[in-house]
């Protein structure tokens, strides 16, 4: 089964203006929410994710194939994809998060695939995307160095043209599965200091000179690498859009991973307070169910309201994205801090409901903290998108309030 065009379906919130709102999930995205939650359910339970744990690659391919052609693609149609907004990106990444999902989609669609969509470059579009959208290729991007942050200053591996190749010398950092990905779009300095002197190119895995070593991290589940290139040469052909003005379209792609990398923490919050809940209602102290000690009640009362409030966040962002809303640079910093906070704590408390067993090895509550908490200071921390969120402030780019 694959996912038809969405070109006729009803959006989230009414686009013809923020005067009609219908914040309920239409038919479609309700079926396309079951329909990642019983693919993944099924195929994904959670002895399989610890099994991925140990597994060098992290994610079964097989299974990574099959979800791919289920069609839950942003892509245009013309290359394989079934057209999807980032609403129905965040409903299908939400999903995930509830598993959480071990394998390269967030790597392959949101970070690579959105470069590429963000380049206008129908070079690339032609050459890679169908291929990711049969499941055959697997790709990544590649930003963070040494000095790890999310702005242009941070960018310093060198791209230096020589006739028909660039040459490339540096290294890259917490590459999502930058060890089994096919294809890495790399960011590289090809001009002056600042944003004006960036560029995107892609490189294959099995280029000579790139060296690539698998990172060990706190969350198991999923995977990043450390590449380093030594005098790596590159076609040129591979670059992705223009020289020197990757920038704008890194800024783009960073605004729906921070969307995305949202909707995974809703949906391991989401998870983790109703396990929490479940659990509350089951286990006994003192002869009485705990979930009757007005302490829980509390505690889960909070753990709900964050992540109703988180809800609200993440897709009013993916909605303003669609939109190209005014406010859509806001809404999706605003998204990222506030479920930075609220993913942190409802997962927090919900290893506090469980009490002792909550940090066991053997109870998976420390599955989804961690997966949470890894995503966190991913494509910018709390402290990053507040500052971006006082710009737009600033600057005056924020929809009208008496709308």
């Amino acid at each position: 089964m694959r996912i038809a065009s969405t070109s006729r379906r009803k959006p989230l919130l009414d686009r013809k203006g923020p005067t009609k709102m219908d914040f309920d999930f239409s038919a479609d995205q309700v079926m396309l929410r079951n329909l990642a939650r019983e693919f993944l359910t099924e195929q994904c339970p959670i002895a399989h994710v610890r099994a991925m744990m140990d597994d060098p690659r992290g994610y079964d391919t097989g299974i990574y194939r099959q979800l791919i052609q289920l069609g839950m693609l942003p892509f245009p149609e013309a290359y394989g994809g079934s057209g999807l907004g980032m609403v129905e990106q965040a409903i299908i990444l939400e999903e995930m998060g509830r598993i959480p999902y071990p394998g390269p989609y967030f790597a392959t669609v949101i970070l690579a695939g959105s470069a590429i969509i963000h380049a206008n470059d129908d070079n690339a579009k032609s050459r890679y995307l169908p291929d990711v959208c049969n499941g055959d290729l697997t790709m990544t991007l590649a930003f963070l160095e040494d000095a790890i942050g999310w702005g242009p200053s941070e960018v310093s591996l060198s791209m230096t043209k020589e006739g028909s190749f660039y040459r490339l010398k540096g290294t890259k950092r917490f590459v999502p599965y930058g060890h089994t990905a096919d294809v890495i779009l790399v960011t590289g300095r090809t001009g002056d200091a600042g944003a004006g002197g960036i560029s995107i190119i892609a490189v294959p895995r099995d280029a000579a000179g790139l060296s690539i070593s698998a990172d060990v991290m706190m969350d198991m589940t999923t995977r990043t690498a450390t590449l380093i290139f030594d005098d790596v040469r590159v076609p040129a052909e591979n670059l992705i859009g223009t020289e020197n003005e990757g920038w704008p379209v890194l800024e783009a792609t960073f605004r729906v991973a921070a969307v995305g990398a949202s909707a995974e923490m809703l949906g391991a919050a989401r998870k983790s307070l109703e396990m929490s809940v479940d659990y509350a209602k089951v286990r006994k102290q003192f002869g009485q169910f705990i979930g009757q000690f007005q302490a829980v009640k509390h505690k889960l009362a909070e753990m709900l309201e964050k992540v109703e409030g988180a809800h609200s966040a993440v897709y009013y962002a993916a909605w303003a994205l669609d939109a190209d809303a005014p406010d859509a640079v806001l809404a999706s910093s605003v998204a990222k801090s506030a479920l930075n906070e609220a993913s942190r704590s409802v997962c927090g408390e919900a290893i506090q409901v469980h009490g002792g067993i909550g940090f066991t090895w053997e109870y998976d509550l420390h599955i989804y903290f961690k997966r949470a908490k890894h995503l966190e200071p991913f494509y910018g921390n709390t402290e990053h998108h507040r500052e971006l969120a006082l710009q737009e402030v600033l600057a005056g780019r924020v929809a009208s309030a008496s709308h």
